[in-house]
This record gives structure tokens, C-alpha cells and sequence, in this order.
């Protein structure tokens, strides 16, 4: 049986946070079923937690889901990420376009609310604390929470953002 299961999370990590992410995230993944290709990993593919997810899920032999909140998302991108969003897109099994064209705190939250509408559970890399604005992982969990969607948070003890 596949189980989708759909990402949120922080942006801008440092690469010791993100490394510490990126081995909680895989053992999430594994729990899910990715070894034997059952796990679909649904993300937005954003720089930080998204991106991590999206290679784990695919390191593990899961496939990709690409919920993308606006036209212009790549832009909104740091520059120098856009090469591994590139990448990340191209292994994408299917790509969802949402209508809008600029991506805000609206769109982010359309996205959010997508991908957990199309998934079985939910992975959030959060600090569990207060979102800085509309649209971020906070909502994405509470929003999760609110449909009965499942939702497995991680963090590494004692890091900050």
C-alpha cells in the first residue's frame, strides 16, 4: 500500500542543523516505506526542510510529488538553490501548479493545505514554536491537525533557528 506523506518545514537552516534534519528526516522516511518504493514524498520543494525530505524520499527509492504555490515559486528561491530545485523537479513524478503567479503567504498556505488534503500524514521539521508570518509551517501543522491528518514533528534537541 503506498502512504503519501507530505513535508513542512524551516527554511534557511545552517548546514549543521540541516545535517542533523536530514538524518531525522530519513529515519521518518524509512518508517514510511520508502525502501521498497511504497513511501510518495509530497513537497514544495523549497530550499531547507522540503529539499532534504525530497532526497531522502528519493535516495530511498520513493517518488516525488511537486506542489508548486505560484508560477513565479522558483524566483522566490534563493539563487543559489534554484540548481538543486531544478533538479528536484525534474525527478518529480508529478507536478502540481497552483494558479496563483506570485508566490505569498496566501499561496503558501493553498500549498500547504494541497498537500495535506493529498496525503495520509504529515512530516513537520519544527520548532514548535510560532510561525514569523502567514502561510509557514505552523499553520501547515495546525492546519493538518484541524483535518485529522497525522502529524510527526521533528527537531534536534536544543537547536535554534
Amino acid at each position: 500500500m503506498t502512504t503519501q506523506l507530505a513535508i513542512t518545514g524551516h527554511r534557511g537552516l545552517s548546514a549543521e542543523l540541516e545535517a542533523e534534519v536530514d538524518q531525522m528526516i530519513r529515519a521518518v522516511v524509512a518508517e514510511n516505506g520508502a525502501q521498497d518504493g511504497t513511501v510518495v514524498g509530497v513537497s514544495c520543494l523549497a530550499d531547507g526542510a522540503d529539499a532534504v525530505f525530497a532526497q531522502a524520499v528519493l535516495d530511498a527509492g520513493g517518488s516525488l510529488v511537486a506542489v508548486l504555490p505560484a508560477a513565479h515559486y522558483r524566483e522566490a528561491l534563493p539563487e543559489d538553490y534554484r540548481p538543486v530545485f531544478d533538479r528536484l523537479l525534474a525527478r518529480a513524478g508529478k507536478v502540481v501548479q497552483l494558479p496563483y503567479v506570485t508566490p505569498d503567504s496566501h499561496a503558501y498556505m493553498e500549498a500547504g493545505k494541497r498537500m495535506i488534503d493529498e496525503s495520509d500524514s504529515l512530516l513537520a521539521v519544527w520548532d514548535g514554536r510560532p510561525g514569523r508570518g502567514p502561510g509557514g509551517t505552523a499553520d501547515v501543522v495546525a492546519y493538518a491537525r484541524s483535518r485529522g491528518v497525522p502529524v510527526t514533528v521533528v527537531w534536534p534537541d536544543g537547536a535554534n533557528r
